[in-house]
Formats: C-alpha cells, sequence, structure tokens
C-alpha cells in the first residue's frame, strides 16, 4: 500500500495531537508548579548558571523552549530583567527543550523488554491508560489540582497518540524509494539545514519538529547524514518565536531575541563544521546508517549541552552581537511598558508588575501635588509642560492598568485576589488625587493671571493645610511601595487633622470676607483649594487602608467601616491624631486676626 492522501490527513491529525498533547500536558505541569518556577526563574537570574539552570528547568516542565524564550523577552520588555541576565535562561532553554524528544525514545525498540507488563507500560500503550484516568478525573472531581493532574494525564497520552498516529500513517514511505532519494538529497548539509529552519518556523516549535522527524525515522529510511543537519536547523527554526514576539517591544526586547538567534545561528555553524570537518578527514562509521528515535533524541540533547557549554565563557559576546545589531535609539521608556502582554501568562509576575506601575501612578500624583502648590507660597514660575506629562499618565495608566488587571483575574490563585481588588481601588483614588492636583493647579494659574493673591494670614495657614497634605501623601506612596502597615497607619491621623484644618480655615476665611480683609476674587479659589486639599486626604486614607487591610489580612474592602470601627478605635490612633494636631494646628494661634 502506497503512500496516499488519506495518509496525509493522518499524518496532519497526528500532529495536531502531538502539538495539543505537549501543549496541555505542559499547561498541567505549569499550573501544578503554580506560578512558584516563573516567580524563582525571575528572581535567579542574578548569576548566569543559576540562570542556565531555572531556564533548563521551566523549558522542561512547560515544555516549549520558545515559550520560556517568549517569558525572557516579556521580562525584558518589562524592566524585570537585564539583557545580560537573559542570556543564561536562553542557554538554559535549549537544553531544556530536549526533555521531550527523550521522553518520545522511550518508544523506540529494544528501549524497553518483551514481557506483556514491559509492552503494556510502553508510552506509545499507556497513553490511553493515562488518557482514561486523567478523563475520568476531569469528570469526577473539580478541584484545581485534581484538574491539572487530569491535564497532565491526558496530555503525556494524547502526546504519544499523536505520535503513534504520526508513526502509522508514515509508515508506507519506507517502501517509496523517492522518499529515501528526498532524503539522501536533504544529506546535503546546507539544504538539510534549510528544511529543518523551514518546517520549526512554521510550526514554531522545536520539540514538535523534532517529534515529525523522529516519526518519520521509523521508516528506517532517514540517515545520520540526513537528519544531523536537520536537527542543526530546527534549533535555528525555533528562533522565530522570540523575533514574533519582540515586534513592537523595547530595543531590549529585541535584542534578547537576537541573543537566542545568535546563540542557535553560531553554535549550528560551529557543530556543522566540527562534524563535517571530522567525517571528511577521520569519517563516521555511522554516517551512511538508518537513524532511530533514541539517535535523533541523543544529538539534539548532545549538540544543545555542548554549545551551552561553548558559549558559557563568552556570554558577553552574545550582547555584544544583539546590542551592535539592534542598536542604540533615542527612546524615552514608558512606565506603562510593565504591562506586558507576554507576563499574563503567569498572573503572579503580572500582578507584581501592575502594582509597580499604580505606585508610579502614586509617585506622579504626588509630584503633580508639589507642581500645583509649590507656586502658592514662591515666586517660582509654574511647570504646566510638566503638570500635563504627569496628568496625562495618570488619566491613561487608571485605563491601561485597569484593562490589564481585568486580563488577570481569570487565572488568579484564590490567594490573590483581594490584592487585584485592592490594586483596582487604588489606581482610581491615585487618579482622583491627580484630578485634584490639576484643580489647585488650575486655581494657581488663574490668580497669577489677574495678579490676585491671598492675604498674610489667609496664606500661612493655607500654608499648614498644604504641608500636612504633604506629609500625608508622602506616607501613603511610601507605605504603598514599601506595602507597610506601620507606615501606612499614620496616613489617617493626619487625614483627621487635615479634616480639622479645613474647618478652621473655612471659617476663619469666611470672617475674613465678611471682614473685607479679604476680597471675593480671592476668597473662591482659597476656599476650592482648600475643599481639594481635604478631598486628596480623603482618596489618600483610602489607599493607606487598603494597604493595612492588605498587610494585614484583613477580609473585604468596606474602607469606611474598617476605619470608623477598628482603626480609629485604637488608643494608638488617638495618640497619633494628639501628635499631628500638635505639629499642625498650634501654629494656627499665631495667625489669628
Amino acid at each position: 500500500m502506497g503512500f496516499d492522501v488519506m495518509n496525509l490527513v493522518r499524518l496532519a491529525g497526528g500532529l495536531a495531537l502531538f502539538i495539543y498533547g505537549m501543549t496541555i500536558m505542559g499547561n498541567g505541569l505549569e499550573q501544578a508548579a503554580g506560578a512558584k518556577l516563573e516567580k524563582t526563574l525571575e528572581k535567579m537570574t542574578g548569576n548566569v548558571f543559576k540562570a542556565l539552570i531555572m531556564g533548563m528547568i521551566v523549558t522542561a516542565v512547560i515544555q516549549s523552549s520558545s515559550a520560556t524564550t517568549v517569558m525572557a523577552v516579556g521580562f525584558v520588555n518589562a524592566g524585570i530583567m537585564t539583557l545580560k541576565q537573559s542570556v543564561g535562561v536562553i542557554l538554559g532553554a535549549n537544553i531544556g527543550t530536549t526533555i521531550t524528544g527523550q521522553i518520545l525514545r522511550l518508544d523506540s525498540s529494544g528501549a524497553m523488554g518483551d514481557s506483556f507488563i514491559m509492552q503494556l507500560l510502553k508510552p506509545k500503550n499507556f497513553a490511553y491508560i493515562m488518557v482514561l484516568i486523567g478523563i475520568i478525573l476531569m469528570m469526577t472531581k473539580k478541584s484545581k489540582r485534581r484538574r491539572n493532574i487530569a491535564d497532565i494525564l491526558v496530555g503525556f497520552g494524547v502526546l504519544f497518540i499523536g505520535m503513534a498516529t504520526m508513526e502509522s500513517a508514515v509508515s508506507p514511505l519506507a517502501d517509496l524509494p523517492q522518499f529515501s532519494e528526498l532524503f539522501a538529497t536533504i544529506s546535503n548539509p546546507v539544504l538539510g539545514v534549510l528544511v529543518g529552519a523551514g518546517v520549526t518556523a512554521i510550526i514554531q516549535s522545536s520539540s514538535a519538529s523534532v517529534g515529525i522527524l523522529q516519526a518519520l525515522s521509523t521508516t528506517g529510511a532517514i540517515t545520520y547524514s540526513a537528519a544531523i543537519p536537520i536537527i542543526l536547523g530546527q534549533n535555528i527554526g525555533t528562533c522565530i518565536t522570540a523575533f514574533l514576539s519582540s515586534i513592537g517591544g523595547t530595543k531590549n526586547a529585541r535584542r534578547t531575541a537576537m541573543v537566542h538567534f545568535y546563540f542557535n545561528m553560531i553554535g549550528s555553524i560551529v557543530f556543522l563544521i566540527g562534524v563535517y570537518s571530522i567525517e571528511y578527514t577521520i569519517g563516521f562509521s555511522f554516517w551512511t546508517e538508518a537513524i532511530d528515535k533514541a539517535g535523533i533524541a541523543d544529538f539534539h540533547t548532545l549538540f544543545n549541552v555542548l554549545v551551552t557549554i561553548l558559549f558559557l565563557p563568552f556570554t558577553k559576546v552574545l550582547v555584544f552581537l544583539a546590542e551592535h545589531t539592534v542598536p542604540a535609539e533615542e527612546e524615552k521608556p514608558d512606565p506603562l511598558s510593565k504591562l506586558e502582554p507576554r507576563l499574563l501568562a503567569t498572573p503572579i509576575i503580572a500582578l507584581d508588575q501592575a502594582q509597580r506601575c499604580i505606585a508610579d501612578m502614586g509617585t506622579a500624583a504626588r509630584t503633580n501635588y508639589a507642581l500645583a502648590v509649590d507656586p502658592l507660597f514662591s515666586s517660582k514660575a509654574q511647570k504646566p509642560e510638566l503638570f500635563l506629562e504627569q496628568e496625562n499618565f495618570l488619566d491613561r495608566a487608571e485605563v491601561e492598568i485597569a484593562k490589564y488587571l481585568v486580563q488577570i483575574r481569570s487565572d488568579l490563585p484564590s490567594g490573590l485576589r483581594r490584592q487585584h481588588a485592592e490594586m483596582l481601588h487604588s489606581l482610581s483614588d491615585f487618579e482622583k488625587i491627580g484630578d485634584y492636583a490639576q484643580n489647585i493647579f488650575d486655581c494657581v494659574t488663574v490668580l497669577r493671571e489677574t495678579n490676585s493673591g491671598f492675604s498674610e494670614y489667609a496664606q500661612k495657614e493655607l500654608k499648614i493645610m498644604c504641608d500636612a497634605v504633604s506629609e500625608l501623601l508622602d506616607k501613603t506612596v511610601n507605605g504603598y511601595l514599601e506595602r507597610s502597615a506601620s507606615i501606612a497607619r499614620q496616613v489617617e491621623p493626619i487625614e483627621e487633622v487635615v479634616d480639622m484644618l479645613k474647618a478652621i480655615l473655612k471659617d476663619r476665611h469666611i470672617e475674613r470676607l465678611n471682614q473685607g480683609l479679604c476680597s471675593i476674587q480671592t476668597g473662591l479659589p482659597f476656599l476650592e483649594i482648600v475643599h481639594d486639599l481635604e478631598k486628596i486626604g480623603d482618596h489618600a486614607s483610602n489607599i493607606a487602608i487598603y494597604t493595612i487591610q492588605l498587610a494585614e489580612g484583613k477580609n473585604g474592602f468596606d474602607t469606611h467601616d474598617f476605619s470608623k470601627h477598628e482603626y480609629k478605635a485604637s488608643p494608638e490612633f488617638r495618640e497619633a491624631v494628639e501628635y499631628f494636631q500638635k505639629k499642625y494646628l498650634a501654629g494656627l494661634g499665631k495667625f489669628e486676626t
């Protein structure tokens, strides 16, 4: 029976099953490990050897060097990892990706005994049992842990069922002389590399490409001389995924993709020269012999291990080549580049990145507050361009971070959902602080344009309130940045004093208006600024209470109930209020009219 259309359909179907099984098995393993692997990968990149080991482990677990490399590109693009740190991860990923081929070799003839038990335990036979157990777990138990185990079992089983289907589909090729002639042609090293690179680039998985070659090797028509250049080409072709991932990223993200490319390209060229130099001088006894699945797996592993060892002392060379291929350019870093879409696959890291962006919002809001109030008490010129830049960032950040958090939500572990809720609250409060700073800035602009100003008493009173709000904002932002309940607990007492200051300043200013000491032209802006300062205090208090609740494991996010019944009832709170009363209210007596 020859190779017909149905064989081609079965080959395509088998490949689809193979890739699907590999994907869901990797996802199951990744979910079972939680976010620990990716989080550890982020932290263990300071040393190239540690980065290599972690890159290897993560890739072995998720069954994809492309996914690990894309993760590294994402880390670099988001500023979590430097280009130099990513090199070790990429080296390790190339070793880790060989695990799939080594698993598939278990079905090689002679790999296991011929007894019934040994035959049953062969992956291609045991695959059906694993799929059955996995499906039963899916149908009977709904817990996340069991679902992950089910995904691993089903994925592993489907992987080998797909492999067996491909082997069955290509078996008629063994009798076709044209097939042998084709691979004799591919024995040309350049053509072999191009074929391997092309196929891998199309399916974007070196593991799947190696799996296809292993399936074809069961025909006995593929020799070592044909397989070796194809395997080298497969390592080059897998770079396409990182290239596609880096499009639109920062220059260092694009450089990370180039590191991956140069590693595989230079490694393949060196290996090709070395192998063919030996073959044409000494010669390999096995060169024209048929290669099997085990031989393909071993050569794939040997190549990646030896090239990694070769490059370990020369990681700086890879960085140098990447930096000169993607030259430096004038680019202003976008603070929101931390919201890296590639990190959504690892929710805990994506959540940390969103947290950092919200902290940037706090810093921007604090900066704009200072830009708004400082010109009230000095002859400093206003800085409208800088203020507008920060305000635009706050508006854009509120929208972009909220979108990012919505995408993270569905995949978050239950233990992180409270933090997720807190972040949605906090980003809104920081944006509102920016809005009230905008109101103050506009009031100051009008006062300057009309050459108006406050009375001496009004200005000194307002300075006290602005100083109190400034300290309140500093503690709010610092508490949020450091996730510190002790710092955040100092915010609400100051906010209480700010409320007192608002009432006092409002009454005094109305009295000054009645006495004719201040004009209506300056009286209304004064009251508006006092109102805006008090509102800034309210939103800062909300953020501080969210910080306390999260740091101390409180349930829910009812800020009013929390501040009224728990926080304000403590003796420490009353002592703090008294301290800030002395600090800010005591001086008001000096300015009484």
